[in-house]
């Protein structure tokens, strides 16, 4: 799933005629990575793609280097829900190595790369495309329309505080990591790592596998981060730092308000597995093996 700040990557199983391609948007360099054995895999039926990739570098030393040279290894997930790093390609480099395929498919896999570039070009420039892409892939993983609403809001309000520290100058990713750390200490008590070890989670993206009160809170702290900042006009990451305690410290207080009424601690070991369908019912797996890795 996308991540809210802009500047990580997306991992996303795409079909062609079916069959999965494992691709990964890099948002820094603006291109799609697909996996190079899955590109061969659909383009040769071969049953050993890894073998036939093998034969092709040996029969073409020019290729060989070409891939050795442009074919970065990316972090993806394997058939069987893990996550390893395998070669990649972005577009340009998977049409040279489609070239060496003979393959009646080249053609209409070469269409399919481009619409699938063409779609991610769209969502950057509307917006609205990539919230309809959020809502088809959660409804896709099996979340219940009313978490959803909540969920693609709590987009909405993260959008709107990092638009606000990327205003007051803040655009590394570091930076990024280090605000939403301190919100997320400052408000539950945990930073976003020890939050996703008391879930159980890997590589799952955090508020993906929030409760309810979790995402509340979570938007009420960002919301109101995103509102002083607009008061106030912060420069530098000491100050955005200041007014993103403080927006903390508003659901910090709502947060044991709440848990003295309630009588019980709202941080919940809980995450999606526990509250949507079961695994065996969804197309690709376990939702958790679906959902981007980083939370800031």
């Amino acid at each position: 799933m996308e991540n809210e700040n802009g500047m990580s990557d997306i991992e996303r199983i795409q079909l062609f005629e079916g069959k999965k391609i494992r691709t990964v948007w890099n948002e820094n360099e603006e291109k799609w990575y697909f996996s190079v054995l899955d590109v061969i895999e659909v383009l040769t039926d071969s049953k050993d793609p890894t073998d036939y990739f093998k034969k092709m570098r040996k029969r073409e030393a020019g290729l060989a280097e070409y891939v050795g040279t442009n074919c970065p290894q990316v972090e993806m997930l394997t058939p069987t829900g893990k996550h390893r790093k395998t070669l990649a390609g972005e577009m340009a480099v998977i049409l040279r190595i489609i070239e060496s395929i003979p393959s009646k498919k080249a053609e209409p896999f070469k269409r399919w790369m481009a619409s699938v570039a063409a779609e991610r070009i769209n969502q950057a420039i509307d917006p609205e495309r990539s919230i309809d892409q959020a809502i088809a892939d959660y409804r896709r993983l099996g979340y219940s329309e009313a978490w959803i609403t909540r969920r693609i809001k709590t987009i909405e309000i993260r959008k709107g505080l990092t638009d606000e520290w990327k205003r007051g100058g803040v655009t590394q990713e570091v930076d990024f990591a280090f605000l939403t750390d301190l919100m997320s200490k400052t408000w539950s008590g945990l930073t976003t790592r020890e939050y996703k070890k008391y879930k159980g989670l890997t590589k799952e993206n955090l508020r993906d596998n929030m409760t309810n009160m979790e995402l509340l809170l979570n938007a009420l702290a960002e919301e109101t981060a995103t509102e002083i900042s607009k008061t106030r006009s912060p420069e530098g990451l000491v100050e955005n730092a200041g007014i993103a305690k403080e927006g903390a410290e508003v659901a910090k207080s709502a947060r044991e308000e709440a848990e003295k009424r309630i009588g019980h601690s709202v941080i919940s070991p809980k995450k999606a597995i526990d509250h949507i369908q079961s695994p065996e019912k969804l197309p690709f797996g376990k939702p958790e093996d679906q959902i981007g890795d980083k939370d800031y």
